[in-house]
Order: structure tokens, then C-alpha cells, then sequence
């Protein structure tokens, strides 16, 4: 005897009942004192098993199967399971083949030792010892236990015991899981089962046609033909009367009505004369289900997703829909969901029946529950068109202020994309994107601002109406980033028109240059602004020194504090702007005038630029922080200006400088003035820097690669890989993979662009990063991968030397 705790605990001979085992292990009071108690019971179970004349062996199992429930090991039970499922007596073979069923898996060596117990069970006299064996084939059978077993299967199949025929069918279908070609073995066992009155005999027959249906499509064509008795059995469930043994709240055996729906649903798809055969019988169903209760919504949910799948009926798909509507005012937010899922998925194909619907669906994104708030959404954003599109997005706005964190940014880009597609007029499109950049200016996509300038810049009718609404935004909130950035771009190219105080758009309101300046000098001084909005901000405040005339003196102040930011790169821009009023003054009119219409961009141009460099096909202008949009002009007009270093009449390489410039500054060479613009660093003789040498790396099937490098100190270079395609088809796809030395860093940049378009016409560039601390000798190499005319290629190329490098310092 031991005593554990306050507890006293005999060591429980085998003869003990499993109930007191179970009392002893639930009154441990820790996890230390339940292992103890278990420990020792398997160890005295363990013992008895070791003993040749055991009568307490199906006693001793079944407390090891509950020790094997509570997560503790019981694997040395197996080869006890074994010798019982071999046992004649029935009490000793239950347990043994439950232990098998818990203790075996196919995986393991042991389970093949009861296949021959197994077949002989089969064959045996007593129903209830076949049903043991056809309930372990099923649980736990192997592929090779199937192969060996399927005929025995087959042959109760056809056997005249309506117990073992849904057990066998049952049984049947784990075997067609495990192997598929022993489908065809059961085809005509499982056509004849249809036949049966039983119900359980019947549900068995009908899983095991779906499976053979969905696994091969020749078993599906001969299976259509089946159509007509399932309608007549379905009929039958429908209409029958109350049944007692099959009745359950109300409706006719439900779990068999449903599985013959998902049966005539596979059969109906994509044929149009099954689909005719049981168009009747599912509007019999769609009228006649009580849908009170949750047992007739499972039916007419089935009956939906039948309806909706096969080619039924314009009119039954409306009834369908109508259902699903009803399902929408449902109590029960489940019901709600699955009605929400399934009318998105026809919305594009039954989107005026959908419509009808559309007052509740929006009501829904006011439920409590997130996944449904979610479905609602997503739904509501599908039902938008041309001519609901102002009661939906005032719905959707309403909806954007109060909606949890984690949708508002796919509310955003929906309406975004709605907006896009069905704005009535320019002014309304730009009003829906400010209030959203009001309301949820954090969570929208980094495309937004670009998008929105290029927008208002097409829109010139809305300047003045724009900027005024823009201003009066900014002094409000300055939280939103977005939105700010966006209103300081404004401000900068139209800042006059706010000035003039004039729109015959909004109520005029009278602005000072003071006003315009304080406003953009709390966005600089903000602890809210990011540096891309502060970029933003000094950009606007710089534009407009040639938009006022009586603070142009505070404008040069403002830039020259943050010529010694700490932010490199709002000091980049402040020292070229300082450099601008001091050394160029001249030219500065022209430099910061007005920007041009900013049109999408097209393969080899930008922005009105023709190149030989291949620049992708975007849908947007990306006006992206702090880089600017570089204008070319007629060559007779003034010297190049990206020859920012002084002094040379050769071309130089661009400078990041200029990248340096805020984002929408338009660079116009128009000024007739000679001699270089922006000499940022005052009086230097610059010498000239000659280009990079490039050298072919890579030409194969018209595509061709190209490198340059350029050292940026002595242990770090950038690679540049060029990409061209000389054939005469359009490449896709087209993706560069780099691999170097491990000691060797590697940093790939975002490529230009993913496609060639044939002919040359446009390139593909993909800057590497290379950082080589230890100066070991540099080797690349290079997987291409892309697509042409439907078929994927991949090819790889070493590269062993770079071009322009010291190698004694790589």
C-alpha cells in the first residue's frame, strides 16, 4: 500500500474493474501522482500479459486503451490486440479488434498480421463478428490489406443482410480511397444498392457512388443514367409521412435527402439532361422544406449548391438565390456566413438576382461577428456598379469609419477600385479618395498618392477646387500621411490658385502666403510626419517661392535650416534647393513651374521621355518619394541638366542628386540660359565620369543579358544586369535568381519589370548588391527564368569576371 498525498492507494490487481482504475487516476491531484498510478498499472497489465493462461485479457486491454486515451504510451498492447482479434470468443474478439483500431496504423508491421483473422471474420456466421472486421478494414486497412480483402468485400456487397450490405458499402469506400483501381470492382454492387429499401443501406450505396464518380469520369458517365431513381427516391423522402425511425424534426431522414442532393449534383454538372431530369424534383424540394428549423436549412442549403451547379433553370436559379436571401435574415450568424460565401461565388454570373439582395447584405456589415462583417464586405464590393455607385459607397464610407483594423485596408483598396471603375464624374472621384485618405489614410496601398496626383493633374477644371479642399484637409489633420503628402503636392503646384482665393467650386475662403507657409512648416516640424512627407513638404514650400512674392525671403530661411538635417536625404534636397536660389536664381521660374499632364506610362518612354532603356507598362504613375519627374526638352533650348557637377560639356552619369529632388519637381530646361544648373557643391571642376563598361554575359534562343559594375568602396560594388529579347514574340514572367560565395553578401534589388516585349523594343534592368568583406575572388551565377509562347524556360550562366574592377581589391 501506498500513500500519496491524503490519498491511499492499493496496487490494483488485474481483476480490479476498469471504472475503479479510472476513479484512482481522476483522484490524482498532480500530473506527478497520475503518472505514478498509471506507471504501476501498466506495469502489473504488462505482467499479465506476459502470463500464458490469461483469463482477464479483454479486462486488461480495455484499461490499456484508456490509458492510450489519456496520451500515454500503450504500444506493447499490439501483439496482445492480435491474439485476441484471433480468439473465437466474441467479448475477447470486440475488444481486440478496438484495440486495433487504436493501438494499429498501416504503417506499422504488426497490422498485416491480422489480415487473416480479418478474412476469416468476414466469412463468419455471426453478423456482429463480420461487422468487427469490415469496421477495422475501414478504420485502419492498408493498401495491400485492400488488395488482398476487396473480393470479400464485394461478395457482402450483394449479401441478403441489410446490416452487413451498409457496413460492406461503408467499407468499400475506404478501399476505393486507398486504391483507386478498385473502383470498377464495386460499380455494379454499388448500382444495385439503390434498389434497397433501407435507409442505412441506401446512404451507404449513395457515398460510395460519389466517391467512384469523383474519382473517375468514365464511372460518372455510366452513373448518370441512375438520375431518375435518385429523383424517385428523393420524391419518396420528400412526400412521405411521418416516420418515427426517420424522422428527425420534422424532415424525412435529412442526412440521406443531403447526400442524394451532393450525388445529383455531381451527376447534373456540365449535362444538361440530367440537369433536366431533376430540375422538377429540386424545386419540389426548394418549396416544400421547412426552413425553421436548422435540419431544413441543411437541406435547402444542399438544394442551393445543387441548383446553382448543375445547368438548371433560370428561373429555379433565382429561387436559389431567393433562398439564400432568406438564409441572409437568419438568427443564426453560421447560416448567415455560409449564405454570404455562397452569393459570392455567382455573383458574376446571377448578379441581378443578386442585387435584389443588396439592402440586406449591406445590413450585414453591421453584425457584431468579424467573418461575416468580412463576407459582407467582400460581397457588398462585388454588387457596386454604374448605377448603384452612389448609395453603395456612401454605405461603404459609412462603413470605412467604423470598421475594425484589420478590414479597413481591403475596405479601402475595394473602394479605391470601385471608385475607379464607376466614378459619375471626375470631382466625385477625387471627393471618395479624400475621404478615404481621411478616414483611413494609414491603411491604404503605397500606389494611392501617385495614383490620386495623377488623377487631380488630368482633372485641371478641379485645381482650384482641389487645392482648397486639400488646404482646409491639412489644417485639420495631419495625421493621415497619405493625405498629407497629397495636399502638400497640391500646395506646391497650385498654391496660386489658392492664394487667388477665387473657385467657383467651394465657398471661397480668403488665404495669406503666411497661412500656406505655417501649414507646411507644422508638417516639416511634426513628429508625425515621416521623412517621405517632410520631402513632400519642402518640395511645396521650395515651389512656392515662384508662385508668392512677398515671402520668398522666409522660403530661402525655411530650406536653408534643413540644409544640416539629420535626415540625409531632406538635407540632399534642401542643399540642392539652397544651391538653386543662390547660383541659379535665374533659372528658377523655370525649373519650378507647373507640371505637365502626368500620363501612364508606356514601354520605352517615361513621361514623354523616349529611351532605349525598357521601363514596364504600369497603371499608374509611381510619383515615388523623393525622386523626381524628369522632363526631356528640345536640346536647342538649354545644356543638359544632369550634368550636375559644373563645369564639363560632356554628358555625365545622373547623379543620385537629382533622385534627391522631391517627388513631383518638374525639371524644365526651357530657361535660355547656357552653362550647367545645379552646381551643388560650388566651384568644383568635376571631371568627366566616364560610363561603366557593359559586357554580354548571356545569349541564348534571342535573349540576351548584360553586366556593369560600379565599386562603391572597397569592399562593396553594385551590379547592374540588363535584359533583351530579340525574338518576335512577347516574354513573360521573366525573373533573375543570383547565388554567390557565402562569404559574399548579396542584396537584390527590385527589378524594373517582369515581361520583354518583342523585337527588342524594351528592356529588363535588376541591380545586385554585392558586399565581399573578405576580398575573395567574385563568382555569380545566374538562373533566368521566363515565358514564351505558353512554355517555361529556365537557363543558368557563371560569371567569373567583372568588368572595371580592381582585382586586387575583389
Amino acid at each position: 500500500m501506498w500513500i500519496i498525498g491524503t490519498h491511499t492507494y492499493t496496487a490494483m490487481s488485474p481483476s480490479v474493474p476498469l471504472q475503479e482504475m479510472i476513479r484512482a487516476i481522476r483522484s490524482a491531484r498532480t500530473q506527478c501522482e497520475e503518472r505514478g498510478v498509471i506507471q504501476r498499472e501498466c506495469a502489473a497489465i504488462r505482467a499479465q500479459f506476459r502470463q500464458a493462461d490469461n483469463g482477464g485479457r479483454s479486462h486488461n486491454l480495455a484499461k490499456l486503451l484508456y490509458v492510450h486515451m489519456l496520451g500515454y504510451p500503450a504500444h506493447f498492447g499490439q501483439m496482445e490486440c492480435v491474439r485476441m482479434i484471433a480468439s473465437p470468443r466474441y467479448s475477447e474478439k470486440r475488444v481486440g479488434y478496438l484495440g486495433a483500431m487504436m493501438l494499429l496504423d498501416e504503417k506499422q508491421d504488426a497490422s498485416l498480421l491480422i489480415t487473416n483473422s480479418i478474412k476469416n471474420d468476414l466469412s463468419h456466421s455471426n453478423q456482429y463478428v463480420q461487422s468487427l472486421a469490415l469496421c477495422t478494414l475501414a478504420c485502419m486497412g492498408s493498401a495491400e490489406m485492400c488488395r488482398d480483402l476487396a473480393p470479400e468485400i464485394d461478395r457482402l456487397l450483394r449479401a441478403s443482410n441489410s446490416y452487413i450490405k451498409k457496413k460492406a458499402a461503408l467499407c468499400a469506400v475506404h478501399i476505393v480511397r486507398k486504391v483507386h483501381d478498385l473502383g470498377e470492382l464495386f460499380a455494379p454492387a454499388a448500382r444495385s444498392l439503390l434498389s434497397e429499401k433501407n435507409h442505412g443501406v441506401l446512404h451507404g450505396a449513395v457515398v460510395l457512388i460519389i466517391e467512384l464518380c469523383e474519382r473517375n469520369p468514365e464511372t460518372l458517365e455510366r452513373f448518370r443514367k441512375t438520375v431518375p431513381d435518385l429523383v424517385q427516391i428523393m420524391k419518396g423522402l420528400v412526400l412521405s409521412g411521418y416516420s418515427p425511425e426517420h424522422d428527425v424534426a420534422g424532415i424525412s431522414d435529412p442526412f440521406l435527402q443531403v447526400r442524394i442532393l451532393r450525388l445529383l449534383r455531381i451527376l447534373g454538372r456540365n449535362n444538361e439532361g440530367a440537369s433536366d431530369a431533376m430540375n422538377d424534383l429540386l424545386a419540389q424540394v426548394a418549396t416544400n422544406t421547412d426552413s425553421t428549423k436548422t435540419v431544413g436549412n441543411a437541406v435547402l442549403y444542399e438544394t442551393v449548391l445543387t441548383v446553382l451547379d448543375i445547368k438548371s433553370e433560370s428561373g429555379l436559379r433565382v429561387l436559389a438565390v431567393n433562398i439564400l436571401g432568406r438564409f441572409l435574415l437568419n438568427n443564426d450568424r453560421n447560416i448567415r456566413y455560409i449564405a454570404m460565401t455562397s452569393l459570392q461565388k455567382i455573383v458574376g454570373t446571377d448578379h441581378n438576382a443578386v442585387q435584389r439582395h443588396r439592402g440586406t447584405i449591406v445590413d450585414c456589415l453591421k453584425d457584431q461577428d468579424a467573418s461575416v462583417k468580412r463576407r459582407a464586405l467582400e460581397l457588398s464590393l462585388a454588387l457596386v456598379s454604374a448605377s448603384n455607385i452612389r448609395s453603395m459607397m456612401k454605405e461603404l464610407l459609412l462603413f470605412l469609419s467604423s470598421c475594425p483594423p484589420e478590414l479597413r485596408a481591403h475596405a479601402a483598396s475595394g473602394i479605391f477600385n470601385a471608385a475607379e471603375r464607376y466614378a459619375p464624374s471626375q470631382r466625385w472621384h477625387i471627393d471618395t479618395i479624400l475621404h478615404v485618405l481621411t478616414t483611413a489614410g494609414g491603411d491604404v496601398r503605397d500606389e494611392t498618392v501617385p495614383n490620386l496626383i495623377q488623377l487631380i493633374t488630368n482633372a485641371s477644371e478641379l485645381h482650384c477646387y482641389t487645392v482648397h479642399k486639400l488646404y482646409r484637409a491639412l489644417l485639420t489633420d495631419i495625421s493621415q500621411q497619405s493625405l498629407v503628402q497629397v495636399a502638400c503636392w497640391c500646395i506646391g503646384e497650385y498654391g496660386d490658385l489658392l492664394l487667388r482665393g477665387e473657385c467657383q467650386e467651394t465657398e471661397p475662403v480668403q488665404v495669406t502666403e503666411d497661412d500656406v507657409l505655417d501649414a507646411l512648416e507644422t508638417v516639416l516640424q511634426s513628429h508625425m510626419s515621416s521623412p517621405g512627407t517632410r520631402g513632400f513638404a519642402l518640395t511645396a514650400t521650395m515651389k512656392l517661392s515662384t508662385r508668392i512674392t512677398e515671402n520668398v525671403d522666409r522660403i530661402r530661411s525655411i530650406v536653408s535650416i534643413y540644409g544640416s538635417c539629420i535626415d540625409v536625404e531632406l538635407q540632399q534636397r534642401a542643399v540642392e534647393y539652397n544651391a538653386l536660389f543662390k547660383k541659379y536664381d535665374h533659372m528658377r521660374a523655370a525649373v519650378l513651374e507647373r507640371m505637365p499632364v502626368i500620363e501612364k506610362n508606356s514601354p520605352g518612354h517615361t513621361n514623354g521621355e523616349s529611351t532605349g532603356e525598357a521601363i514596364k507598362d504600369t497603371q499608374a504613375v509611381k510619383v515615388k518619394q523623393g525622386e523626381p519627374l524628369l522632363l526631356q526638352q528640345p536640346t536647342s533650348q538649354v545644356c543638359d541638366l544632369l550634368d550636375l557637377l559644373g563645369g564639363s560639356e560632356e554628358a555625365l552619369q545622373p547623379s543620385p542628386a537629382v533622385a534627391g529632388t522631391a517627388p513631383g519637381l518638374p525639371i524644365n530646361t526651357a530657361s535660355t540660359a547656357g552653362g550647367d544648373l545645379l552646381d551643388l557643391l560650388g566651384g568644383l571642376e568635376p571631371t568627366p565620369i566616364a560610363p561603366a563598361p557593359t559586357v554580354p554575359v548571356y545569349e541564348k534562343d534571342g535573349v540576351a543579358l548584360t553586366l556593369s559594375c560600379e565599386k562603391q568602396s572597397d569592399t562593396s560594388l553594385t551590379v547592374t544586369l540588363t535584359a533583351s529579347n530579340s525574338t518576335d514574340s512577347d516574354i513573360s514572367s521573366f525573373t533573375l535568381q543570383a547565388a554567390v560565395p557565402k562569404s559574399v553578401q548579396l542584396h537584390m534589388k527590385a527589378p524594373s519589370g517582369d515581361s520583354l516585349p518583342a523585337r527588342g523594343t524594351a528592356k529588363v534592368t535588376q541591380m545586385v548588391v554585392l558586399n565581399n568583406p573578405n576580398k575573395v575572388n567574385l563568382k555569380m551565377r545566374v538562373r533566368i527564368s521566363y515565358t514564351s509562347q505558353g512554355s517555361a524556360f529556365q537557363d543558368t550562366v557563371q560569371i567569373d569576371s567583372f568588368p572595371g574592377l580592381n582585382a586586387a581589391g575583389h
